[in-house]
């Protein structure tokens, strides 16, 4: 009986450990708010996704101010998934999109960021190392997420 609740242990442990091993991302393209195609690559260091109007609200007011090129320059990648955008709303939105001093992925169809397992209530931050997802963490609040772009510089 011990061995067989010594053998379920090291089979859950193990579970648990690959569930948390890094997991090398699919390459995709997905092409920006002025339809230049952008393909995920190894020089990539921080992947953003918002799933929703409110999630894009957190990340612009963490980067609305930041000069251009401050996501690049930082190897942040950011994704917007507007699949569920009305059809109505998007003619609008997108042409809005344009003025940003930043870059913005546009997921139309959801097949990217639903890769991922977020949600649509907070902005998903994935830190990358050579073409892999090697951490997770989810922001709420738009100054936390802008610290952690700052501090992104530094790492």
């Amino acid at each position: 009986m011990r061995r067989m609740i010594l053998l379920i242990g090291v089979f859950v442990a193990l579970h648990v450990a690959a569930a948390d091993a890094i997991k090398p991302l699919m390459k995709w393209t997905l092409l920006d708010q002025n339809d230049r195609a952008y393909t995920l690559d190894d020089n990539a260091q921080v992947l953003l996704i918002a799933r929703s109007m409110s999630a894009a609200k957190l990340v612009n007011a963490a980067i609305e101010d930041a000069p251009e090129g401050y996501l690049e320059s930082r190897h942040v990648i950011y994704v917007a998934d507007i699949e569920k955008m009305p059809s109505l709303v998007k003619l609008v939105a997108v042409p809005a999109m344009r003025s940003a001093k930043y870059r913005i992925l546009l997921d139309r169809d959801g097949r990217v960021a639903n890769q991922y397992n977020g949600d649509r209530e907070t902005v998903q931050w994935l830190a990358l190392k050579n073409g892999a997802a090697i951490q997770e963490q989810r922001f709420a609040d738009g100054a936390t997420l802008k610290q952690a772009i700052v501090n992104q510089a530094h790492e």
